[in-house]
C-alpha cells in the first residue's frame, strides 16, 4: 500500500487518500527509499532492457520486495534520466567540434516528452 505522512499544514484528522481533493487534510506520500541492493538489481535489469513489462516486472517486484508500481515508476524515471544523460553527452561532443547548439537547449522532439517524471503510486 501507500505510505502517507501526517496531515500537511493542519491538525485536522479525517479520511484521506492520495486522490482526495480539497478538504482540510492534505496527505503527502512518503518518497520510496530503495535499498542499495534493490538499486543495483534495478540498474542491472535496466542495462539489459529499458522497458520492463508483464510477468518480468511482477517477478522483479516480488524478488525485490517492492510493488509492481514502484518498479514501473523506477523504470520510467530511469529512462528519463538516461535520455537526459544521452542529450548532455551529445551536446558535449558537438561542442568539442565547435558545432553551435540550437538557441533553446530545452526544446526537444516530442518523443522525448512521452514520459514525464513520476513519483506517485496508485
Amino acid at each position: 500500500g501507500l505510505e502517507l505522512s501526517h496531515c500537511v499544514g493542519t491538525n485536522s484528522l479525517g479520511p484521506a487518500g492520495p486522490w482526495r481533493s480539497g478538504g482540510p487534510c492534505k496527505m503527502k506520500r512518503v518518497r520510496t527509499v530503495f535499498k542499495p541492493e534493490q538499486l543495483e538489481r534495478l540498474e542491472q535489469e535496466f542495462l539489459k532492457q529499458q522497458y520492463m513489462v508483464g510477468t518480468e516486472r511482477v517477478d522483479l517486484a516480488a524478488t525485490l520486495h517492492l510493488t509492481e508500481t514502484q518498479v514501473k515508476v523506477w523504470f520510467q524515471n530511469r529512462r528519463i534520466k538516461w535520455r537526459k544523460q544521452s542529450m548532455e553527452q551529445k551536446a558535449a561532443k558537438l561542442s568539442q567540434f565547435g558545432v553551435i547548439q540550437p538557441a533553446s537547449a530545452d526544446s526537444t522532439d516530442s518523443k522525448d516528452h512521452e514520459e514525464d517524471p513520476v513519483d506517485v503510486e496508485l
